[in-house]
């Protein structure tokens, strides 16, 4: 958990007119280019804040980027922004620019964006903004993929949020592989190819191998797609082939699919057996395609 306290999101947002915002704008910039960081007091946020609903992406750009110079003390306008404002506009902006802050206390209220704001713009800056945290996100969007209400889209995001931290704290990525609940590991599975394969993690490596007997069948279909993708047919081959003949026919058409992508001529043998006792056409379907790719050499 975040030793930092979240923030509160209570207040009036101001507003500028084009004037205002072109003339505040060009301020800025001249300030920027002199190397010099624009004014942080609240006065001066919140005007900042105002401007990330102009119609003119080049103005929103310059009031995001000084608002990511003044740095913390903006958060909690930007935040308030997130939570609160009525033009969808202004969130999407206020999340992209929290992204440039990586500020832990806004991780509350970023949740609760990916969660209840009906844009998804504004859900996906957010979970780019929880990312950018490192992680501090991570409890985050574990939430998020054990929550029964999450949809498709927020599952998603959370998963790739999860892979993306997980690139930078893979003590934790490999405690989420061995978690409770079946869609967290599931979603640390695949966030662990990076972890294999760029950094050659042997613990990484086992918890793939686990994975593949794993009795949730979504974390074993997700272990054998992994092995896919990683380029390694001599060591994944002979963990797949066993897969083949799993109960779950998604298990089996993945097992089938990572064999195919492998490019593992040898197991050739296995899926021709494996296809003369297969019962479902789909399968069955996977199967042939699979054979037919590899004794075509790939």
């Amino acid at each position: 958990m975040s030793e930092h306290q979240p923030l509160s999101v209570n207040g009036q947002p101001q507003q500028l007119n084009q004037d205002e915002a072109s003339q505040l704008a060009e301020e800025l910039k001249q300030q920027l280019r002199r190397g010099e960081i624009p004014a942080d007091d609240s006065s001066s946020i919140e005007r900042m804040v105002a401007g990330l609903g102009d119609p003119r992406g080049l103005m929103r750009l310059t009031f995001a980027e000084s608002l990511g110079v003044v740095g913390q003390a903006a958060v909690p306008s930007l935040c308030r922004a997130l939570a609160d404002h009525e033009s969808v506009t202004v969130r999407r902006a206020a999340a992209k620019t929290l992204t440039l802050i990586e500020d832990p206390r806004a991780l509350p209220v970023l949740l609760q964006a990916l969660l209840n704001d009906p844009d998804p713009v504004v859900q996906g800056s957010a979970v780019g903004a929880m990312a950018a945290v490192g992680e501090e996100a991570i409890d985050n969007f574990l939430q998020v993929l054990i929550n029964p209400a999450s949809s498709a889209m927020q599952l998603g995001l959370a998963s790739w949020g999860l892979a993306f931290v997980g690139a930078r704290a893979p003590d934790a990525l490999r405690k989420a592989a061995a978690s409770d609940h079946p869609e967290i590991r599931c979603a640390a599975i695949a966030a662990l190819g990076d972890q294999i394969q760029s950094l050659g993690d042997q613990e990484a490596r086992g918890l793939v191998e686990n994975a593949l007997a794993d009795v949730d069948t979504d974390v074993r279909a997700e272990a054998a797609t992994l092995l896919g993708k990683l380029h390694n047919p001599d060591w994944a081959a002979p963990l797949l082939e066993p897969l083949l003949s799993d109960l779950q026919s998604q298990v089996r058409k993945n097992a089938a699919l990572s064999l195919m992508k492998l490019q593992a001529t040898d197991s050739q043998a296995a899926l021709t057996a494996c296809l003369q006792k297969e019962q479902q056409d789909d399968v069955k379907a996977v199967f042939s395609l699979a054979i037919n790719q590899l004794s075509q050499g790939g």
